[in-house]
């Protein structure tokens, strides 16, 4: 319905209007040629005046036609049974894309681990079952749900909490209608107190998110405590049904109204069909004769409900649950090589800051200068750079270096660095304050800044950041500035120029 009805009809009327007036026009002007032609032969002006109808009647239906398809609304189209196909082949491309960065990792142990695994999530997309983890609070009935639909007592049930120490999986089991079979995890129920409960719990979260299909149970209205890890589950794509169990024990109207409230509270996390209520383990009921009768599992909205998902979504849920497991052993790689070359690149800007040591103590020059202007400078850039990953040139190298420097001269760095150095070799080697060797040990302390400064400009994919270089170089230089690092590291240096400056053949040979 358009926003503006009235003005909708003032276009009709005005368009009614313009085609009634070039109607009457065009009859008037067949009227005058009939005339004209009629004069000539009447005969003539018959078929004149027909040919002339007819082209009107044809171009009438064309503009028609035009205007129906011109107003005619697209039809959606209908939704192809593609989008698990398209989910498998971006749960593909995300593990061979793991695979090549699991190559890059150099501790062999951790790469076998994670290759591995990777190969497993691989043959996971085609495996011919369905995973449905039954997850919930402690006594909620999950257990009594896992021998409902085993069909046998698999499992133990029981009041107190905890009943589930640990994950039971059951199956592969065939359900009918259902065109794969299942395999049935039971968790440790969550929220229980203590240690050994948060390790239960920490477990079952652990197995909720490897699930194609997860079976939230309760037992009553949702709290808060458990509405957090099924809203968490769900912002990470779990596909849940909330299970509403032990119904039995309410009236109809309450029931009713717990399931009400139920589909309410978790209305934009799981879709109003999706919340079923069953009765895993009825209670007994004694009749008048004395005698119990054991009532069999109330499921059926729940099978029917899995039956319905797996069939449908089951390749989708499948290839999502992949998905979502190799992003996080993706995460875990990462988090892998980014400490590798971390360390690989701390060693770089160790291995330059001591040999910028013996640079200078050979031959002194201003700090500054040196820092502008050096090659050794360019070089550690270029290799830094090189375990990022990035190629770059001495020139691009020497570039960097030269704008990092400007930074810290702009900041006050390398005057704060010199005093630091001054006042440490005047409490730490008394006596042995020479020019050279406070410019040697300042140009290591501002290359080490600015070495680090360089890790994190690479590490974020040759990003300083929102607060720029100067903000990065002005962390590093706080970070390496605390009192136990500043006399270790003067000391280390110290004992560098000690030996360049007396060299025997007994003097060890530093790092180069």
């Amino acid at each position: 319905m358009s926003r503006l009805p009235w003005f909708r009809s003032i276009l009709v009327l005005a368009g009614v209007g313009l085609i009634a007036g070039l109607g009457l026009s065009l009859i008037d002007r067949i009227v005058q040629i009939y005339v004209v032609v009629a004069g000539i032969s009447p005969v003539l002006a018959v078929v004149v005046v027909t040919i002339l109808v007819a082209l009107v009647a044809v171009l009438g239906v064309a503009l028609g036609r035009y205007v129906n398809l011109f107003q005619r609304r697209p039809q959606p189209k209908s939704i192809e049974p593609e989008i698990s196909e398209h989910k498998v082949e971006a749960a593909e491309e995300n593990l061979v894309a793991l695979q090549l960065q699991v190559q890059k990792i150099q501790d062999e142990v951790a790469k076998r681990s994670l290759m591995d695994r990777s190969v497993e999530l691989f043959n996971d997309l085609d495996r011919p079952e369905f995973q449905v983890v039954v997850f919930g609070v402690g006594s909620a009935g999950k257990t009594s749900l896992v021998n409902a639909l085993v069909g046998q007592p698999v499992g133990e049930v029981g009041a107190p909490m905890g009943t589930t120490q640990a994950g039971q999986v059951y199956g592969p089991l065939a359900i009918s209608g259902l065109k794969l079979p299942v395999v049935i995890t039971d968790c440790p129920g969550i929220l229980e107190a203590g240690v050994a409960g948060s390790e239960r719990e920490r477990m079952a979260r652990q197995l909720a998110t490897e699930a194609d299909l997860l079976l939230f149970v309760v037992d009553d209205d949702l709290r808060r405590s458990e509405y957090e890890p099924l809203r968490a589950l769900a912002e990470i794509g779990k596909r849940s049904l909330l299970v509403f169990n032990k119904i039995d024990r309410y009236s109809k109207p309450d029931r009713e109204i717990i399931l009400d409230r139920l589909r309410d509270r978790v209305e934009s996390l799981i879709q109003p069909k999706d919340v079923v209520a069953i009765a895993a383990l009825p209670a007994a009921i004694t009749v008048e004769t004395g005698e119990t009768l054991i009532s069999p599992p109330r499921i059926q909205p729940l099978l029917k409900r899995m039956v319905s998902i797996l069939n449908r979504e089951g390749d989708e849920l499948v290839a999502d649950n992949v998905l979502l497991r190799s992003n996080r052993l993706g995460d875990e790689t990462r988090t892998l090589l980014n400490d590798q070359r971390q360390e690989q690149a701390e060693k770089v800007v160790e291995r330059f800051q001591w040999l910028i040591v013996g640079a200078i103590f050979a031959t002194p020059l201003p700090v500054i200068d040196l820092l502008a202007t050096a090659a050794i400078n360019a070089q550690m850039v270029v290799e830094i750079a090189k375990v990022y990953g990035c190629e770059l040139n001495i020139d691009r190298g020497r570039e960097l270096a030269g704008s990092l420097t400007k930074t810290l001269i702009g900041l006050g760095v390398v005057k704060g660095v010199m005093q630091i150095v001054t006042s440490a070799i005047s409490i730490t080697v008394v006596g042995y304050i020479l020019k050279s060797t406070i410019q040697s040990i300042t140009a290591a302390y501002l290359t080490r800044i600015a070495g680090k400064s360089f890790i994190e400009y690479f590490s974020r994919d040759q990003d300083w950041g929102d607060g720029g270089i100067s903000e990065v170089v002005q962390r590093q230089f706080e970070l390496n500035r605390r009192d136990e690092f500043i006399k270790s590291f003067i000391q280390q240096a110290v004992d560098r120029v000690m030996q360049l400056s007396t060299p025997t053949d007994s003097t060890p040979k530093f790092d180069r």
